[in-house]
Parts: structure tokens; C-alpha cells; sequence
């Protein structure tokens, strides 16, 4: 069962409401803290349009405040430094810090706020805020499963959550490319994202 109660839909208007508080999610309504050592943040590139590179960011740091009996209350924050950039390969790390795609010693952070939160039914929802690159902000909605919560043996109350997007680069500045000689180019404009959150009940 989801952490903001489930929702039903309407024959007459297929309206999603949410159904009564389950007082058990209820008890899960707090502040949290993402737990960056059991996160991950990852996003996918099409390369030459033949293959997907993977990569990640390894230093952020967020919060969360969940709201177990409405989830239009809850609200998500994330600061990424965008130096941390790994693929696992040196010399591609270095050219997407560059001045071709992340400038990042001009833009040093990443950042999303979000501005709504939706329960979709069972353990799925969505969140919607604004996501800053390169000093442009667009919104970014992101589709979560909620994976449960847990105590684990060090007394932390956890909730993790997964996650996914996908976005065009172009939309934020993120336009540099190379033309292939059988057409296409190296670098796609569509992104996919994924979330792997663990968060951490604040004391």
C-alpha cells in the first residue's frame, strides 16, 4: 500500500479521489532526509544511435517532507553538484563539465523543487517541480513507486522510493552535438532519469 493512501476513479468522471486515511501511512507523515550513501541518480543517453551510455551524479543532498493523509502537502528538494558526474570514463566525464555541455565551474549545482505532489493509485504517484540547469529552470515531472518503509538496525526510519523521467536537453541549453556521417547524431536529446531513493525520518 502507498504512503499517501490509495485513490479510486469515477465512472462519471474518472477523477482520481483519495480513499479514506489508512492510519498506518498516516504515522509515516514527516521530514526526511535523502540518505546519498543507499541513493542513486542516474540518467541514460542514447550514443551514436546505437547504444545507451549510463551515468550518475555521486554528491547531493535532499529532503523530503511526506504527507501520509494528503499528498498534495508533500514537497521534494534536491541539490546536485554537477562536478560529481560519473560514467566511467574520465575523458567523457570531462567533456560534459566542459564548456559544451555543463559549465560547471560557472554552474556549480543542479536543483529541483517540486510544486505538486499527486497519489495515482496503489503505491505509484507523481511529483512535479522545477528543475535548474545552466541557470534555466523548466518544470520536471517525475513518476514514483513507493517501495516501503522500514526501521533498520542502526534505529533509522527509512522510506525509499523509484523514480523515473525523461527530458529533452535542449530545452535547458544543453545543445552541443556532432553530426554522424550515416546521419543522426552522437549525442541524443532525450535523457531518461532514474531515482533510487532512500530517505532517512528526521529526528
Amino acid at each position: 500500500m502507498g504512503i499517501f493512501g490509495r485513490s479510486s476513479t469515477t465512472t462519471e468522471n474518472a477523477t482520481a479521489t483519495v480513499s479514506a486515511v489508512n492510519p498506518e501511512l498516516a504515522a509515516l507523515t514527516g521530514d526526511y532526509t535523502i540518505d546519498a550513501s543507499h541513493t542513486t541518480i542516474g540518467f541514460v543517453a542514447r550514443h551514436a544511435m546505437v547504444t545507451n551510455v549510463k551515468g550518475g551524479f555521486l554528491d547531493f543532498s535532499g529532503s523530503l517532507h511526506l504527507d501520509g493523509t494528503d499528498p498534495s502537502r508533500s514537497t521534494a528538494s534536491l541539490d546536485v553538484t554537477m562536478d560529481s558526474i560519473d560514467t566511467g570514463n574520465a575523458d567523457r566525464d570531462g567533456h560534459l563539465k566542459s564548456a559544451d555541455f555543463f559549465r560547471t565551474d560557472e554552474f556549480p549545482t543542479m536543483t529541483f523543487r517540486s510544486t505538486k505532489a499527486e497519489a495515482l493509485g496503489g503505491d505509484d504517484y507523481r511529483i512535479t517541480g522545477d528543475l535548474s540547469i545552466l541557470g534555466t529552470t523548466r518544470p520536471l515531472t517525475i513518476d514514483l513507486e513507493f517501495n516501503g518503509s522500514a526501521k533498520d538496525p542502526f534505529g533509522n526510519e527509512r522510506v525509499g522510493f523509484e523514480g523515473k523521467a525523461e527530458i529533452l536537453r535542449s530545452e535547458w541549453g544543453l545543445t552541443w552535438n556532432a553530426a554522424l556521417e550515416t546521419g543522426g547524431v552522437l549525442v541524443s536529446d532525450k535523457i531518461k532519469l532514474s531515482f533510487d531513493i532512500s530517505a532517512i525520518r528526521n529526528a
